[in-house]
Formats: structure tokens, C-alpha cells, sequence
């Protein structure tokens, strides 16, 4: 059992980042389609369920080690499959940019402080565990996430206990769309993720199990950061760039350091998840690895001046798009 606690534990602190603990995802796929967005939210964990099942079976199964091993089971056109590879590796890039946005945000945001100083914090934190490899992901997702899982359930818990009346927002109807879209992306996300806990796997049975606890544990979180968007006139939220932060802030003040934490450290769980398995997916040799870390960390600093809710709410749908792709060759080629 401690197996399958470590390895759900490593990919929930993928899943929930920056987008997700700061509320922007929740409120951009979900919050924005009213009723409905429950409705995908049911939908979207139980496929994050299947995903990880199927794609784990493959992985234990077919001695997958790394991306292109995965793609070589389906796509033998090496041209085809370079391309998919390179569209995954700038995803994964992206959304390591998306994170150190992220966290740059919150120290401009909540602190006062300039964003860049919050960004080079990131990058430092991330150096270290990049150099420990898959080890440092594990210890640091043992460490932070259980604390995220519990107080996410502990303030969700405690504002639906107090909400008197329910009044959804619905500001657009193509809910089955978003859903689709967010996982599209999630997967693509989660794909290097899973390959990398390979060798973590020492029973198949496991697998399933996982797949199962995962999935509760992202209904339930999904479903909590949900009715916390209630909590304000969606007209207070569309704009804030971590619209959770600013109902923490107003609604449920004396919790607000905690969840400054949870913030950062979701961010932090992400942003070593996606880097590690960009890493893998890019470093030929341990002579390249130094190289492209710094690499990946100067960009980052760049890229996170353009702002995390635009980065966020632009490469996630594109790519989200493109990750429909990805589901097709887990669900539908075998």
C-alpha cells in the first residue's frame, strides 16, 4: 500500500499546479459553464482514472523507459513520432514556464514583491531537485502533497457546510469541449510523468489501484475548488489572475498563509514534475543535462513576464487540442 500512496502521491502534485490550486483552471474549464462545469468535472476525473490505468499497463507491460518508446509502440513512421516528441517536449517546457509564472505571480500579487524575485526562488528549488532526478520528485511529492490534499478537503469541506444559497455562473455552454480540452493537455502532461514511476511499479495490481485513488482524490479536490469560486460574484474573480487566492483572502482570511503554502508548494510539486520529465525526454547524456536545466531556468525567467493567467489560458488549449492525438492512441489503437 505504500507503493501505490507514494506513486498516486507524485502524480496528484502533477495535476494539481499552479493552474489548479490557484482556482484559474477550475474557474476557466469548468466554473465558467455553470451547473454543467460539475457535470465535467465527474466526467474529466474518471477519464484522468482511465488514462492513467491504460498508460500504466502499457508502460509496466511494454518495458517503456522513456517517451519515444511509448510512440514506437504505435507510430512507426520515425518522422511522425520525432514531431509528436517535439510537441510534447515544448509542452512540458511551457508548462514549466507556466509554473515559474505562476509563482513569480503570487509574490507580485500577494506580497508586493517584484515577480522576477518569486521566478528565480522557483528556479533555485527546482535545481536542486533536478539534480536528484526522480528521487528528489518522489521525497518532495511525499512530503507536500498529502498537506495539499488535506487542506484543500479541510477549507472545501468547511465552505460547503456554510453555503446557504447556490447560484451558479454560466457565462458559456460548450462544457464537453473544455473537458475534453483539459484533459487533452493533462495527459500529455501526465505521460512522461507516468514513464518516470516505471521502475516505482513493483506489482501490476498496484496499477489499478492507483488509478482508482487518483481519481477520488481529483473529483473531490476539483469538486471543493469548485464551490470556493461560489463564494463570489463571478464579475469579482474573471479577472484576478488566482481567483482561489483572492476568495481566501476575502472570505476565509485567517487561513490565508496556509494557503499561501499550498499555492507555493503546488506550484513547486508541478513545476519538478514537468521539468523532470522534459529533462528525461531531452538529455541524450548526463554531459547535457547541466546544460539544458540551465536552459530551461534562464527562459523561464523571460517567458514569466508575459503573465501566468495569459500563458495559462492561451498554451493550454492549444495544446489541449493537440493532445486529442494522445487519446486517440491510448484509447483507440491497441
Amino acid at each position: 500500500m505504500i507503493e501505490v500512496i507514494s506513486i498516486t502521491l507524485v502524480i496528484i502534485g502533477a495535476l494539481i499546479g499552479a493552474g489548479f490550486a490557484s482556482g484559474q483552471e477550475i474557474f476557466s474549464f469548468f466554473y465558467i459553464y455553470g451547473k454543467n462545469g460539475i457535470y465535467g468535472i465527474l466526467i474529466m476525473s474518471i477519464l484522468i482514472g482511465i488514462f492513467i490505468y491504460k498508460s500504466l499497463k502499457i508502460i509496466y507491460q511494454k518495458q517503456v523507459y522513456n517517451y519515444n518508446d511509448f510512440l514506437n509502440l504505435f507510430i512507426k513512421n520515425t518522422k511522425i513520432r520525432n514531431v509528436i516528441l517535439w510537441i510534447v517536449n515544448v509542452l512540458l517546457l511551457v508548462s514549466f514556464y507556466i509554473m515559474v509564472a505562476g509563482f513569480g505571480a503570487y509574490f507580485e500579487q500577494e506580497i508586493g514583491i517584484n515577480r522576477i524575485i518569486g521566478s528565480i526562488v522557483l528556479n533555485l528549488l527546482c535545481v536542486i531537485v533536478f539534480f536528484s532526478n526522480i528521487k528528489g520528485v518522489l521525497k518532495a511529492s511525499n512530503l507536500i502533497v498529502p498537506f495539499l490534499i488535506f487542506f484543500i478537503f479541510f477549507i472545501g469541506i468547511k465552505n460547503i457546510v456554510q453555503i446557504r444559497t447556490i447560484d451558479f455562473h454560466q457565462m458559456k455552454n460548450n462544457w464537453i469541449l473544455s473537458m475534453i480540452i483539459y484533459n487533452s493537455y493533462n495527459f500529455i502532461l501526465l505521460m512522461p510523468v507516468l514513464i518516470s514511476l516505471k521502475k516505482q511499479i513493483t506489482k501490476e495490481k498496484n496499477i489499478k489501484k492507483v488509478s482508482i485513488l487518483v481519481t477520488i482524490i481529483i473529483l473531490i479536490l476539483s469538486i471543493n475548488i469548485f464551490f470556493l469560486l461560489l463564494n463570489a460574484n463571478i464579475k469579482e474573480i474573471e479577472n484576478q489572475e488566482m481567483p482561489i487566492v483572492y476568495i481566501i483572502s476575502n472570505y476565509f482570511n485567517k487561513y490565508k498563509k496556509i494557503y499561501a503554502f499550498i499555492v507555493l508548494a503546488s506550484i513547486f510539486t508541478t513545476a519538478i514534475s514537468v521539468g523532470i520529465g522534459f529533462l528525461q525526454n531531452i538529455s541524450k547524456n548526463s554531459n547535457s543535462y547541466p546544460q539544458f536545466v540551465l536552459f530551461m531556468c534562464i527562459t523561464s525567467l523571460l517567458m514569466s513576464n508575459i503573465g501566468f493567467s495569459k500563458l495559462l489560458n492561451f498554451i493550454y488549449p492549444v495544446f489541449g487540442y493537440i493532445g486529442i492525438l494522445q487519446i486517440v492512441i491510448i484509447f483507440f489503437i491497441n
